[in-house]
């Protein structure tokens, strides 16, 4: 059936079309001079999805943009009667299309968003069952924004939610070298997941961390640093806390949820029912928090070297320690340079590992392979391990180290795999 909203105050200009792949839908992003009137359908034989824009015309020059992804074939306009202009989505396969509309917000003005959702996409979530063995200690990793959300934008153009993807792919392997360690990515590509979805992935996977992985702005070019951030229950501990996660709870309006927040009513009731429940969860995010600074003091500068509070949205699970990690700001020059380069973004996610893995080696999941007793863990080498390094990582001794895997010296090679003793 198709649905018509309120119409413009004006005509408008169709001034873009964009396409986002995500692993459920694809997204449809049309941009528009001001406010727009439409309709949406789908066809069968063959599959088409159509937008009729109401008194709406392309800008001058426009031209229908090449679809990413599979899911689109082709993306095709028509003038029709009346000021309207069609734009037909050749799809590949039958879709559910869901759709709403955008106000301006900075960086983009009015937007018709289309999701396009393949039927089985629309089955619950599968909840993982109980494993019966002992498992991995499972780390939730979710790098900021994506998609319709580019995050902080730096003056060389660089954009926030591609930094933050590479450190935490890096992030993932360098906790998955370690046996009894294993990593969900909550976003492993460029398309925008809501906040509260976010959190809702970790909680079915049954996560026993959360890292929300960042890399800021700020108004003044001269402030810089990294920092590690806890769910306040009382309110920020900064000012910049505050302002961060004022800017970061806006994501669900750049990113183009829709108005997710006005569509349960509950969500207020909810939210503080969830807060009562979260005293244990926010003593033991400001711990791994911590150990996460610890470590990333010895790579990076750091904004503040003691774990800060705030409200931030992503934070807000009842059950799962979380934290949020800005690695930088890229309102700062020097940082902005530095972020994007390979070799700093291979230290930070080393050191978010290293504290990361601190924290579990001496707090370990009771169910977990890593606190079974007399459990040993396994290193394989990497490029730049030293005996000394990986004793460090692991809080053992050179020494210790080297006698349970029958070393006289500290010569080392790349892929050669160590035992790690626990509990020494």
């Amino acid at each position: 059936m198709a649905l018509a909203f309120s119409p413009p105050v004006q005509a408008a200009d169709l001034e873009g079309i964009r396409t986002h792949q995500a692993p459920d839908h694809t997204r449809v992003v049309f941009d528009t001079s001001a406010a727009v009137r439409y309709t949406v359908f789908s066809l069968d034989n063959p599959f088409r999805v159509v937008v009729d824009l109401k008194q709406t015309r392309p800008k001058r020059g426009f031209q229908a943009p090449t679809p990413k992804g599979d899911a689109i074939r082709r993306i095709r306009l028509g003038r029709r009667l009346g000021g309207t202009h069609r734009v037909v989505l050749d799809m590949a396969q039958p879709v559910r299309p869901k759709h709403f509309t955008l106000q301006p917000i900075e960086p983009y003005g009015h937007r018709l968003v289309v999701d396009l959702y393949a039927p089985e996409a629309e089955r619950a979530p599968r909840v993982l069952p109980t494993p019966a063995t002992e498992r991995d200690v499972l780390i939730a990793v979710d790098p900021g924004h994506g998609g319709e959300d580019p995050g902080a934008i730096a003056a060389t153009g660089a954009y926030e939610k591609d930094i933050v993807l590479s450190i935490a792919k890096r992030l993932r392997d360098d906790l998955r070298a370690v046996e009894g360690f294993d990593v969900v990515l909550v976003r492993s590509g460029d398309y925008y997941i809501p906040l509260r979805r976010r959190t809702e992935i970790a909680r079915q996977r049954r996560a026993d961390l959360f890292v929300s992985i960042h890399a800021d702005a700020f108004s003044k070019a001269s402030v810089r640093g990294a920092s590690v951030y806890a769910l306040s229950d009382k309110g920020a501990s900064s000012e910049m806390a505050r302002w961060l996660a004022d800017r970061e709870n806006r994501s669900d309006l750049i990113g183009g949820v829709g108005p997710v927040s006005l569509r349960d009513k509950d969500d207020a009731l909810a939210s503080m029912i969830v807060d009562l429940s979260m005293d244990g969860t926010l003593r033991a995010s400001l711990d791994v928090g911590e150990a996460v600074v610890g470590s990333l003091s010895g790579v990076a500068r750091m904004h503040k070297r003691r774990v800060e509070t705030a409200a931030f949205a992503v934070l807000k699970s009842p059950d799962v320690p979380s934290i949020l990690v800005e690695t930088g700001f890229l309102s700062n020059p020097q940082e902005a340079r530095l972020l994007a380069t390979a070799a700093h973004q291979r230290k930070v996610a080393s050191a978010i590992a290293d504290g990361i893995r601190g924290y579990m080696l001496r707090n370990p999941p009771p169910d977990t392979a890593i606190a079974a007793a007399g459990r040993r863990l396994r290193h394989t080498i990497g490029r730049g391990d030293t005996i000394s390094t990986i004793a460090a990582r692991y809080r053992v001794s050179t020494g210790i180290l080297r006698a349970a895997n029958g070393l006289s010296g500290d010569t080392i090679r790349v892929g050669q795999v160590l035992v790690i003793p626990t509990g020494s």
